[in-house]
């Protein structure tokens, strides 16, 4: 089992940032790649993005790509998502997930955190 904890979520005007962190127990946080994703009212979750278990693959949604990055500290058994520019319609519970494969595909991912909420402001 892996536990996942997500925080740094919160209410910021729109173009600013946030960090978002999620916190990884159990098993070897570096066997593990991990994804970003988010879910808006009324919506279904979707992928922002997921990074490699050494950290040396990142690959993101386009509607992110060029204002979000994802990083990990394997030491800290860590995974961060810096957003920038952020925009209302970024608003979304976000979700870090862990899967022992590099995927994109929500199903592919067995761990979930219990997610933070994002909320940009017009």
């Amino acid at each position: 089992q892996v536990q996942l904890v997500e925080s740094g979520g919160g209410l910021v005007q729109a173009g600013g940032s946030l960090r978002l962190s999620c916190a990884a127990s159990g098993r070897t946080f570096s066997n593990y790649a991990m994804g970003w994703f988010r879910q808006a009212p009324g919506k279904e979750r979707e992928f922002v993005g997921r990074i490699s278990r050494s950290g040396s693959m990142t690959s993101y949604a386009d509607s992110v790509k060029g204002r979000f990055a994802i990083s990990r500290d394997n030491a800290k058994n860590t995974v961060y998502l810096q957003m920038n520019s952020l925009k209302p319609e970024d608003t979304a519970v976000y979700y870090c997930a862990a899967s022992v494969s590099y995927s994109d595909y929500l199903g592919s991912y067995n761990y979930w955190g219990q997610g933070t909420q994002v909320t940009v402001s017009s």
